[in-house]
């Protein structure tokens, strides 16, 4: 069992649950089922839509409750939609007609597509299956700017980090912001947040932050961390979120089954080999 104080788990997905393959490993899944058939309560929550997550989360084997988008959507473990938040159109048009530089990959989430500014192979790499396509637009020629997020990505780190004050500087009021990886930043409406998203949950299953133990590598998974009872970060994660947040554990990375190896360290009663 776990410590007693905990019974709820929530985990990332890309870089935290995820190998760098995109996928839940044999032996993290085993855990999870574990954990699953002990009665916990397991919560997923990424910024992927919930098309091409649901996806992923099917090979668990076992039904969760799924935070998708940052916290614009909530299903429950029956993947029913329990809660949608979209982005109002007019601020998106206006993000969509800054100059943008156009080596910057730009998508927009919608509900059933995802529309982006150019084909990128690193992106579409995320997706095994695409369960969730994409769709080569210009977006000055849009009928419908309503969105699920607003979604931005460069290998260089500081053209990001540039756009992000650019936006900001006319749209501080409307926007939350994060960067799920350094190369990914992300917009989505100011009451949008995986913890905000999370707190629903808990409180519909009669529990509280303090009962949770989290698990994650982004600045998107920041208020989450912060929030839980025992917040964990991976040890891919990047050094400036490790640094922002000095009081919490450091575990092994994504590659290494970190989530999963660090729950059966606290368990008793596993009798994994793999």
């Amino acid at each position: 069992m776990l410590k007693p104080k905990f019974k709820v788990i929530i985990s990332d997905l890309d870089g935290t649950l995820l190998n760098s393959d995109h996928t839940i490993s044999a032996y993290t899944k085993s855990v999870f089922q574990e954990l699953h058939k002990q009665n916990y309560l397991i919560i997923v929550a990424t910024g992927r839509h919930h098309m091409d997550a649901m996806s992923i989360i099917n090979s668990l084997d076992f039904p969760v409750y799924l935070v998708t988008s940052n916290g614009a959507r909530i299903h429950s473990p029956q993947k029913e939609l329990l809660f949608s938040f979209d982005m109002d159109g007019n601020s998106v048009k206006s993000v969509l007609s800054l100059d943008i530089d156009p080596e910057i990959t730009t998508v927009l989430f919608k509900e059933t597509v995802w529309q982006t500014s150019k084909t990128n192979k690193k992106l579409n790499a995320f997706q095994k299956d695409m369960a969730y396509p994409p769709q080569v637009v210009d977006f000055a020629e849009l009928d419908d700017y309503n969105a699920i997020k607003i979604f931005f990505t460069h290998d260089d780190h500081q053209k990001l980090v540039d756009l992000k004050e650019k936006i900001l500087m006319s749209h501080s009021e409307e926007f939350h912001h994060a960067f799920s990886l350094p190369i990914c930043l992300e917009f989505m409406d100011k009451s949008v947040d995986k913890s905000v998203a999370i707190s629903k949950i808990l409180e519909m299953e009669g529990y509280t932050f303090e009962d949770a133990i989290s698990f994650g590598d982004g600045f998107n998974d920041e208020r989450m961390l912060n929030a839980a009872g025992l917040g964990i970060i991976m040890g891919n994660a990047p050094e400036n979120l490790k640094d922002k947040l000095p009081h919490l554990e450091v575990i092994s990375t994504n590659n290494e089954d970190g989530v999963a190896r660090y729950l059966t360290a606290i368990l008793d009663g596993f009798n994994f080999t793999h």
